[in-house]
């Protein structure tokens, strides 16, 4: 019972606090794999592997001895599990750019939305107008709810401290060098198929919660079996296509990155994205997140008796 209160407590904390403003453990996480990049970098997946297991693996061990210590203290244990639950979770600072790019978009300062889509993806926004700023940003959310929120939630719910910790770890590692880019092609291969395998559940648990937030499931999972194939990423495509379902759009489309391209294939029926629908797509991540931790909680519970921790 400690993991689902913890788990709950630091979902709360997420939501009211959002991240912490200083002194991140992920951005400490980050500035510490930023260096150990520098002296492990090679053009291979061997460099690349071995640096994603060190970290990967470092980071789930100490979330290991954290639960072990912890475990026989109810009170103890619950405190830890809810501030690694606030540490790793980014659901309410993606809520909060999504207003802000909202804002931006509303207000038609396209420059200002251009600079700060870069707070949620990788995009080149360059050239980008509103509404295909608009799109940028659903897709985004949409992509993220599932990636800061319903997965680190659900390896917290099924493993404690060591599944929220070695997920965030992952997915950071996948965001740094996860990319299909010359440098990282190769190095950014392990970092990038362990979040894919790590996410594969979690995915298609955020399709589906999606379908029941916005109270549209039958439209939901039509579209998602439908047109999630069409996406190049096995993960994104589930969760973004159950987006383009529940909010009656179309997402998808050929992406810049700079130095390549994606064909992200046309997801939905609806129309386009348009500046409205940021504020509706923030909205619907929210209830997404809110489903997911009750879910989170549940696994906590079921698998008590089944696990040693928590």
């Amino acid at each position: 019972m400690s993991r689902a209160i913890g788990l709950l407590l630091g979902f709360a904390a997420d939501r009211v606090l959002g991240d912490p403003r200083h002194f991140h453990p992920v951005a400490g996480f980050g500035q510490a794999a930023s260096r150990v990049e520098s002296r492990w970098y090679a053009d291979s997946r061997a460099a690349g592997t071995a640096y994603t297991v060190a970290l990967v693996g470092t980071t789930a061990a100490a979330g290991a001895v954290l639960e072990r210590l912890s475990r026989n203290r109810p009170i103890v244990h619950t405190l830890v599990t809810a501030a690694a639950t606030w540490t790793v979770l980014g659901a309410r600072s993606l809520e909060r750019e999504a207003e802000t790019m909202a804002g931006l978009l509303e207000e038609k300062d396209i420059p200002a939305a251009r600079d700060r889509l870069s707070h949620l993806c990788a995009r080149d926004a360059t050239s980008l107008e509103a509404d295909e700023l608009a799109r940028a940003t659903v897709e985004s959310i949409a992509e993220n709810t599932s990636d800061a929120c319903v997965a680190p939630l659900l390896w917290g719910g099924v493993l404690g401290v060591p599944g929220l910790l070695g997920y965030r770890a992952a997915n950071t590692l996948d965001a740094m060098v996860g990319y299909k880019s010359a440098k990282y092609l190769n190095f950014g291969w392990a970092s990038a198929r362990l979040d894919d395998v790590l996410n594969l559940l979690p995915a298609r648990v955020c399709a589906l919660l999606t379908g029941l937030a916005a109270g549209r499931p039958g439209q939901t999972i039509q579209v998602w079996q439908r047109d999630a194939r069409k996406h190049p990423s096995p993960n994104a495509g589930p969760v973004e296509a159950a987006f383009a379902g529940a909010l009656d759009l179309t997402l998808g489309g050929t992406n810049s990155y700079g130095s390549y391209q994606e064909d992200r294939g046309t997801l939905g029926d609806g129309p386009t994205p348009a500046v409205a629908d940021v504020r509706r797509t923030a909205a619907l991540a929210r209830r997404v997140g809110v489903a997911a931790a009750g879910v989170a909680a549940i696994l906590a519970v079921a698998g008590r008796k089944g696990t040693r921790w928590g």
